[in-house]
């Protein structure tokens, strides 16, 4: 998957050395036409066509084969090479006796195509680029020297470490510091692209606040113990289904269902702590406790009630299996914090909450509701009780728990409303439980003394 960073980054990039390239151009066309060719005006104009020649090639390039690395070095290249026939002009292209000072501020071409490659912020271009340049230049003085002093091997090499080898030495130094400048911009853009793949890994599991944390390094994730609301989803029949299923309609359902869930909780502020097969675990609360933590927990549990039923039908409709949900909810004290396990740490809750949540869950397969809720997590509501067609159940036995605790659940026809009467696949209209209604005051709450 291709990071929307590094597309965004290439993309600027792209356009704003499309804008340099006629920067430049616009600079070579003013030195002509100022005067400061100093004898060089026909090879001036020859490298003013042919850079603009270059330019729109260059941008036709970018435009329709953007992917052609290759094509972007041969563009580099000949930017070189025009800097070689402007300092052929200068140094070889006059008479042998004639002082060949490059002073001039014709040769500042050189410089300027040096930061147009430069700002390309590609080390590998800086290198061909000013390679190619300082060869020819050095190459066109060791010639020089030679030509003025054939015979004696001492004044060749003083003609030849003169004020023309300092300019190249300039240049030298110029394109060292670009190109370090381009290594450095390398290193920053890979650590910040690992960091957004990073981010889009995490973003599948954790809710947007809770990604931030963990690039951070919060203090919130340290373990310790805290209130949370933990939710338990699991699919029934599932295991028998996978025995038999295909494997590729094996994942398709379960990529839909995670998929369906981990959204739905994500939406309500909630964290994803583990997928298990068919079940998914999520926490409210992890890692900062909220006021409205409870509220949330129930609202995302009753939104899942009418989603994963709108989804048993809709896999009905298109020859999927119609496989049910069980949804367990409770709210208590747990550990929560990044679990060091040595090669593989974990950020994730553990307590008692925690198991009387799955086997909640547990409780639903046996009363066939698609959502059971402790009185705990009730009696922590900040909001009404959601009006639904609640039962209530006092003392009811946890399997492996030695304290029964009072629940509440749903009817599984009855639910929060009715999905079948509310989803419209043909038109892609699906309206969730929290769509569909809103928290109120609902009627006097059931005795929870009462069976």
């Amino acid at each position: 998957m291709t990071s929307s960073l590094s597309a965004h980054w290439d993309t600027a990039r792209e356009i704003r050395s499309i804008l340099l390239r006629f920067v430049a151009f616009a600079i070579l066309l003013a030195n002509l036409l100022l005067g400061g060719s100093d004898g060089a005006e026909r090879t001036h104009f020859v490298v003013v066509v042919s850079y603009l020649v270059i330019s729109i090639a260059s941008v036709a390039t970018a435009r329709f084969l953007p992917g052609v690395s290759w094509l972007k070095t041969l563009f580099v290249v000949l930017d070189a090479l025009l800097v070689a026939l402007i300092l052929y002009a200068h140094i070889l292209g006059g008479p042998v006796t004639e002082n060949h000072n490059l002073t001039t501020t014709s040769l500042v071409v050189a410089f300027i195509l040096l930061n147009h490659v430069g700002l390309k912020l590609d080390r590998r271009l800086v290198l061909v680029f000013a390679g190619i340049v300082l060869v020819s230049w050095v190459a066109m003085l060791a010639i020089t020297a030679a030509r003025h002093h054939t015979t004696d091997a001492v004044s060749v090499i003083t003609s030849f470490f003169n004020q023309d080898l300092g300019l190249t030495v300039s240049f030298g130094f110029t394109a060292f510091a670009i190109y370090l400048l381009a290594k450095d911009h390398d290193r920053t853009r890979k650590e910040a692209l690992r960091a957004d793949k990073r981010r889009l890994n995490l973003s599948r599991f954790f809710s947007p606040l809770v990604v931030a944390d963990l690039e951070e390094g919060s203090p919130a994730l340290d373990l310790e113990r805290r209130n949370a609301a933990i939710m338990f989803v699991d699919l029934r029949d599932f295991t028998r289904f996978a025995e038999t299923a295909p494997a590729r309609e094996l994942a398709l359902v379960l990529a839909e269902y995670r998929h369906l869930v981990s959204g739905t909780i994500f939406e309500h502020g909630g964290t994803v702590d583990k997928f298990i097969g068919d079940g998914v675990m999520a926490v409210f609360g992890q890692p900062k406790a909220a006021e409205d933590d409870v509220d949330r927990a129930l609202a995302c549990a009753l939104d899942l009630v009418d989603a994963l039923n709108d989804w048993k039908n809709h896999s009905t409709l298109n020859g999927y299996p119609a496989l049910k949900a069980g949804i367990g909810l409770h709210y208590g004290t747990v550990v929560g914090g990044v679990l060091d396990s040595g090669c593989h740490s974990e950020l994730t809750v553990i307590g008692d909450a925690v198991n009387v949540a799955q086997r909640l869950e547990s409780v639903a397969k046996s009363l066939d509701a698609p959502l059971v809720v402790s009185a705990a997590l009730m009696a922590r509501l900040q909001r009404p009780v959601p009006s639904a067609q609640w039962i209530p159940q006092s003392s009811v036995a946890l399997p492996g728990r030695r304290l029964p605790i009072d629940i509440w659940h749903l009817r599984r026809e009855a639910g929060f409303t009715q999905a079948e009467e509310h989803s419209d696949y043909e038109t892609g209209l699906s309206q969730t439980a929290l769509q569909r209604s809103s928290f109120q005051s609902s009627p006097a709450a059931p005795d929870m003394r009462t069976g």
